[in-house]
């Protein structure tokens, strides 16, 4: 389901761009997803021609028929990561080969086209280079989130795989996730509902399993916590990951554990993580943990610190965890927390302010 075929990107400039006022005004304070870019990229996708009419337009709605398979049977798939200003004014992103593997696998999953990790890449240069201005400045921990997405986009009611399909990608200029990403978040444990089971969509980003986790967010939200930790379908006694984050775990020997299982979306920024622990002479694992492990774990002193990693939060220590019969609390954090250390070391490389020694960093402008 891959071509290769390289393709041509045409450009059609918006006519009516963001005034350099208001661009600045957004900038100085962007939040989270709620304004964006000129510009956006949009790839076609055929079972007869393949990929072909690659393009970069003005930012705006699309129309979309009614019957569209995407309303009806929810066949997308999307991914995130970040495009940074570097203190010599280049623009780069980090590891987007990756991202691009793991949107090829979620296609596979939900029998969509698989982009090739080229063209991937490429939307991401065409964006930035156009809407370079949008990328926020050096130093002031914010940066031009991007969003590429992919849906079907075939009228028609009926249960088999869409033959027409469009690739998106947009932008938006993003501050921290957390308000504070230093402070400790307060976590709830959902045992009633479930991210995904074995077999299902749990390592696929795609949107059900986000439409998933909103339910228990908003129990989560009512508890006074501002995300959900999900266990396994099955037994419900393993830990899964967070509505959109994985978990890591750091033991009193400095082992830094991540939960296992083929229901967890493969998270870019956990994998970095855990190459740089591994770099660092520091013991990785990637295994099934319990929640009574790690209840136990933290009460005994085992485990010190319980961590949520991801693209948009980076990485942001883990508070309390509340359950109606019983919390976990973990001790403070301080600067010398594994969860601070760790996030500086990443975001450092990301914003080039430390060493790329693994080559992760990708020029886009």
């Amino acid at each position: 389901m891959t071509d290769r075929a390289p393709l041509e990107f045409t450009i059609e400039h918006n006519q009516n761009p963001t005034s350099d006022a208001e661009r600045a005004e957004i900038l100085a304070n962007p939040g989270f997803g709620v304004r964006f870019t000129d510009h956006m990229v949009m790839i076609d996708w055929t079972v007869d021609g393949g990929w072909r009419n690659a393009r970069v337009v003005p930012y705006g709605p699309l129309s979309l028929n009614p019957a569209n398979a995407i309303f009806h049977y929810g066949q997308e798939v999307f991914e995130g990561l970040k495009a940074y200003r570097h203190e010599d004014g280049s623009v780069h992103t980090f590891r987007p080969e990756k991202n691009a593997k793991r949107l090829q696998h979620s296609a596979h999953r939900l029998a969509l086209p698989e982009l090739p990790v080229e063209l991937f890449v490429e939307s991401l240069e065409q964006l930035v280079r156009v809407d370079e201005q949008w990328v926020p400045a050096h130093g002031e921990d914010k940066s031009l989130y991007l969003r590429p997405f992919m849906i079907a986009n075939e009228d028609f009611l009926g249960v088999r795989a869409a033959e027409t399909v469009t690739y998106m990608l947009i932008a938006s200029p993003a501050g921290a996730y957390f308000s504070d990403p230093t402070r400790p978040v307060d976590i709830w444990l959902e045992t009633e509902y479930s991210r995904a089971g074995r077999g299902g969509t749990g390592s696929a980003k795609c949107g059900g399993n986000y439409a998933a986790s909103l339910l228990p967010q908003l129990t989560a939200a009512a508890n006074g916590c501002e995300q959900v930790l999900f266990l396994d379908a099955c037994s419900e006694k393993f830990v899964e990951e967070l509505g959109g984050m994985n978990i890591v775990l750091v033991y009193e020997d400095g082992t830094v554990v991540t939960p296992e299982s083929d229901s967890i979306l493969d998270s870019v920024t956990n994998d970095s993580l855990l190459q740089l622990c591994a770099a660092a002479g520091v013991k990785t694992e990637r295994r099934p943990v319990t929640i009574d492990e790690w209840r136990e774990g933290a009460a005994a002193g085992r485990i010190t610190e319980a961590i949520a990693v991801g693209t948009a939060a980076v990485v942001s220590p883990i508070g309390t965890l509340k359950h109606p019969e019983f919390t976990i609390e973990n001790p403070p954090v301080t600067a010398d927390s594994f969860s601070m250390r760790i996030r500086a070391k990443l975001t450092g490389i990301q914003n080039g302010d430390e060493p790329d020694e693994f080559g992760w960093l990708h020029r886009l402008a």
